[in-house]
């Protein structure tokens, strides 16, 4: 069954669109300040002592031989970063050069989902009102 298409010369349904980019703009921050919110924390305190020794005595070694120790506390800090760096590329990707065709062909179709499920859909208030 092929979705019916949504002319996307109707300034309503675009306006959707760009109400659900916003939408997942904002999710995706969100999402980044959780993770630096509640998994950095945990990670920076299993660092603690390595951090102490640290500000005595900094070599680029030593934060080496700190994170290799302590694989768990490395790996959340790493997740906590690479989402943020991906997630600053990707805005910035979109701001300087446009939303990629493939993108906003996804979002299209994901408002059209959404016009049709009604309001029985979670996103329904946030985009179709």
């Amino acid at each position: 069954m092929a979705p019916i298409e949504q002319p996307s010369s109707d300034p309503s349904f675009t306006q959707q669109v760009q109400k659900l980019h916003r939408l997942t703009v904002y999710g995706r921050w969100l999402l980044v300040g959780f993770l630096w919110l509640t998994l950095a924390p945990l990670c920076l305190l299993e660092l603690s002592a390595e951090i102490e020794l640290l500000q005595e005595y900094f070599t680029w070694a030593s934060v080496r031989y700190g994170l290799l120790f302590h694989p768990f506390a490395a790996a959340g800090l790493g997740l906590c970063m690479g989402m943020t760096l991906a997630v600053l590329i990707w805005q910035s990707r979109n701001i300087l050069f446009g939303m990629p065709a493939v993108e906003k062909q996804r979002l299209e179709k994901q408002v059209y989902r959404i016009q049709r499920k009604g309001s029985s859909h979670p996103l329904w208030k946030w985009v179709c009102k």
